[in-house]
């Protein structure tokens, strides 16, 4: 039925206020278990971080001695100085002194919105850089230091594909990860590991994994088939815990971790060292707007990559 004639509507008035909500969703990931999970240490000084870190003696099964002899005196070992470079991140944010002062929705301050955004990115980038196959860089004028990435320096329990090829520690450098082969996550692939890290004397309590092979990880034995729990209405079809015979681990899932690699991780034998702590500076005025940069500086320190452990070379889909 048309509208009668000469009724006047909200299709032909002029003037209505629009319905903008104060409300600004966004659903972009910023959970960083891995940045999060590390603990702080001591204050950087310099832009390369060395640490030292050192090993018992193998065990003798022939250490008995003669009623009355004369000591022997064992050989002493050196300790051995590992380090890594410190990596300058940052965000910067630009807008123009028109739009600073207008009245917006769902914020007051422009400049201050991009600010929260830009924070949120650079963490987010430094989770995934953590976590990445990156070699150290030492950097020169022209060109920016990085420090080396988690995985690069798991080198001695590490279960890998045949054509891939460890990374590690040597002459102040990390070096990249060669990735092989991929195949699919097994339970046997991980209890290998978990056991090297026992012998090794580590003691990991987090399995880090990318979504895929959480999934993987739902399916080992053990846990098989979904248990379903009636009296809630709920089911239940995922691993949080794995238990071993070495270890006890929390399975985690990181959506910026590589999918192809299960990383083991003892956070005591891991951490973040600050050289320039989380700073907003506020750049020159050149024209008609504002820049701020938010920009920090630090490294990672793996004080002994033998706590730790790797399943490299994972099938992603």
């Amino acid at each position: 039925m048309a509208v009668p004639a000469n009724t006047f509507g909200s299709y032909a008035a002029v003037g209505i206020r629009e319905d903008l909500s104060e409300l600004i969703s966004t659903i972009s990931p910023t959970k960083t278990p891995f940045r999060t999970g590390l603990s702080r240490g001591e204050a950087a000084h310099q832009r390369y971080v060395e640490s030292q870190k050192d090993a018992l003696a193998a065990v003798d099964l022939n250490n008995a001695v003669i009623e009355g002899d004369d000591a022997t005196t064992d050989a002493s070992t050196p300790t051995e100085r590992i380090g890594n470079h410190c990596q300058i991140m940052d965000k910067v944010a630009r807008v123009t002194g028109s739009l600073e002062d207008m009245k917006k929705a769902g914020r007051r301050s422009e400049l201050a919105y991009q600010m929260a955004k830009r924070s949120a990115e650079l963490n987010r980038d430094q989770e995934g850089i953590l976590l990445n196959n990156q070699a150290s860089v030492t950097g020169d004028a022209a060109t920016a230091r990085k420090f080396g990435a988690f995985p690069c320096w798991l080198e001695t329990n590490v279960n890998m594909a045949g054509d891939g090829a460890n990374g590690g520690f040597s002459a102040n450098a990390v070096t990249a990860r060669t990735d092989g082969t991929q195949r699919r996550f097994t339970q046997d692939m991980l209890q290998d590991v978990s056991e090297k890290c026992f012998n090794s004397g580590g003691e990991p309590t987090t399995l880090l994994v990318g979504t895929f092979n959480k999934r993987v990880v739902s399916t080992f034995t053990g846990y098989a088939t979904a248990t379903r729990e009636v009296t809630e209405k709920r089911i239940t079809a995922s691993v949080s815990v794995y238990e071993d015979d070495f270890n006890v681990l929390k399975v985690v899932p990181d959506r910026f971790a590589r999918v192809r690699d299960a990383l083991l991780i003892d956070w005591e034998h891991v951490e973040w060292r600050w050289f320039r702590t989380p700073r907003q500076i506020q750049l020159a005025v050149t024209g008609d707007s504002v820049r701020r940069q938010i920009l920090h500086e630090g490294t990672l320190e793996v004080s002994n990559e033998a706590a730790h452990g790797g399943v490299f070379d994972l099938t992603s889909s």
